[in-house]
């Protein structure tokens, strides 16, 4: 009785790092818009955050979402103090001693789920036993997965055909069978599953991957952040062909319209949004190029400085995202001497977290070098800018694929192995001429870049209409709360 009149309540459970954390909370809100109560599950170190997030869509909008904390195992698997995410990690045996700790938050959301009996579960892929958790409580557990439909069904005809188990070397191509695109890969450029030298981390990433897998099936279905519009014969091929149960409802960044949203989005931003804003209202339109390579991977000062090298010859100007500190030492091992000096007015190098999407969303923004995770790909493609791809691991390589040849809004700069892992310092380089080649290509003025450009804005606005009442995200967002409060009567 007391179900039916009760308001639709959904728990989101995101995985605790930066780029997953991000799109489960933005669908959350997202969510609370259409009348539903949002509760996020994360942990005491990780509330910061989330809750300015959540307090200002409480106060500004008074929708119903609130976050509740379970403690994180950190000792019990030998984690340092403090080590509640995935960015804090600094080792190989910290990650895998980190996945092996997400297992052990089954008990803590059991208790969760009995205190507060919501109607669904949306987790993270990365918690493949939530798919039981939710049938013992008898309610539908939704997938997030924090890529695209192309690198699902990547993964999915991978499995299923082996392709790569048919080459004679890691370098010799194959063609992805039963696809709706001839796409090449090679198996040096496959995600960790299908990866058989395999190291401690390797090893257990893959078990989590293959209980993901399997998970994905036996739950109720799959929340993808995409829209239609961008991939639609591969939402087709994943629903229709692999008959896959999945909801298409993003790009949900899209969520923040207000400044303040867009830099209080994640941590607390490295630079001041005025300053930030003012350097670039001083720029032309399409004439800067922003650098940033998500929040896991960690380049060598060799790479950093091939980098500067490599943007100082483009002679372009550049917003450059780069996760290490400036320490007391005047002059940073990475940087060419002066090179910040040379590049004043032209260059604005952010230390640490930058307001990604704030950034992206200024018209003087004309390219984006990227690495390809799936939320960096979707907000340059919301804002209409030719990218310049450069993966590094996990199924960046298959966004890659996308991007550059199925959309053909980015080239890549010739990156072509997986990071043997998220803390590699072992990667080869990519050299300040290919760099310099492909900055050039999206930013200067060019056939190319022309032709480039605009696909990359008409995909931009066709992103925007998805979101828009009547458009395909907001209309798969509606089908789905219905579906689910159907299913809690």
């Amino acid at each position: 009785m007391g179900s039916k009149s009760r308001q639709l309540h959904i728990f989101f459970f995101p995985l605790m790092a930066p780029g997953h954390m991000l799109p489960i909370i933005d669908t959350a809100r997202l969510i609370t818009t259409q009348g539903v109560k949002a509760t996020i599950i994360t942990t005491p170190l990780n509330e910061s955050f989330v809750s300015k997030t959540i307090e200002r869509t409480k106060t500004c909008s008074g929708f119903n979402i609130d976050i509740k904390t379970i403690k994180f195992p950190t000792v019990e698997v030998g984690l340092p103090k403090g080590c509640e995410n995935i960015d804090s990690l600094t080792s190989v045996e910290n990650s895998a001693s980190f996945l092996t700790a997400t297992r052990m938050l089954r008990q803590p959301l059991e208790q969760l789920l009995q205190d507060y009996r919501p109607h669904c579960i949306v987790a993270d892929m990365f918690f493949p036993w939530a798919t039981d958790v939710a049938a013992k409580f008898g309610i539908p557990r939704l997938v997030f997965h924090v890529t695209s439909f192309f690198s699902l069904s990547t993964m999915a005809s991978l499995q299923v055909y082996e392709p790569h188990k048919k080459v004679l070397s890691d370098s010799e191509p194959f063609v992805i069978p039963n696809f709706p695109d001839e796409i090449k890969l090679t198996r040096m450029k496959m995600a960790h599953q299908f990866n058989e030298k395999e190291g401690v981390l390797e090893t257990e990433f893959t078990k989590v991957l293959k209980e993901a897998n399997e998970a994905d099936v036996r739950s109720y279905g799959v929340i993808v952040n995409s829209f239609y519009e961008l991939e639609p014969a591969y939402a087709n091929h994943y629903i229709k062909v692999l008959g896959r149960k999945a909801w298409h409802i993003g790009p949900v960044s899209l969520c923040n319209k207000e400044d303040e949203d867009k830099v209080q989005r994640g941590k607390e931003s490295s630079i001041d949004k005025h300053e930030c804003l003012n350097w670039l209202n001083a720029k032309n339109s399409d004439s800067v190029v922003y650098i940033c390579f998500g929040s896991l991977a960690n380049l060598t000062d060799s790479q950093l400085m091939e980098i500067a090298m490599g943007l100082e010859a483009s002679e372009q100007q550049f917003i450059w995202v780069v996760k290490k500190g400036k320490d007391e030492k005047e002059e940073e091992d990475w940087l060419a001497k002066g090179f910040e000096k040379r590049m004043e007015g032209k260059g604005l190098i952010i230390r640490g977290w930058a307001p990604q999407v704030l950034i992206l969303d200024h018209e003087a923004i004309g390219g984006f070098v990227t690495h390809c995770g799936w939320n960096s790909t979707l907000e340059g493609v919301i804002a209409g800018v030719p990218m310049v791809t450069w993966p590094m691991f996990a199924e960046q390589f298959y966004n890659e694929k996308l991007v550059t040849e199925v959309l053909k809004i980015g080239v890549p700069v010739g990156a072509d192995k997986q990071f043997v892992n998220m803390m590699a310092n072992d990667a080869y380089i990519i050299k300040k001429e290919a760099i310099e080649n492909a900055v050039r290509r999206i930013i200067m003025v060019s056939e190319e870049a022309k032709e480039m450009r605009s696909r990359a804005k008409a995909l931009g606005e066709m992103a925007r209409r998805a979101m828009e009442k009547g458009g395909s995200s907001y209309f798969n967002l509606n089908a789905l709360i219905e579906e689910l409060k159907i299913l809690s009567g």
